[in-house]
């Protein structure tokens, strides 16, 4: 049986759409995810290099397993274009068995 811990929603934003989706497809195509969703544009407001920013960036969702994350975490920040990129993961609370069953499947070792 599952345990929602298991899953996880992982974020992370890049500067283009084409960057994001370009990301998310090579992650699935590697089977460290088993879905993403590119949103945006959005804004976003931070701190960097000792001053306040803002830019548009695209949000890229990405949905995995908790033990697949590791594998997911290393793809993402060797292959994002930043070198610190935002990058976090919180944990999936709630979701249909159905689902979660496919999930597992998608990110399991080809």
């Amino acid at each position: 049986m599952w345990h929602v811990s298991d899953y996880l929603q992982v974020s992370t934003a890049t500067e283009t759409r084409d960057v994001g989706v370009r990301l998310a497809e090579r992650a699935i195509s590697a089977r460290l995810a088993a879905s993403a969703q590119v949103i945006g544009p959005v804004t976003s407001v931070f701190w960097h290099h000792g001053k306040q920013g803002s830019g548009e960036e695209w949000q890229v969702l990405l949905y995995t397993t908790a033990e697949r994350y590791p594998q997911l975490e290393r793809f993402v920040l060797d292959e994002h274009p930043w070198t610190n990129p935002q990058l976090s993961a919180v944990p999936v609370v709630q979701g249909s068995a159905e689902y979660l069953a496919w999930l597992s499947r998608s990110v399991e070792d080809a």
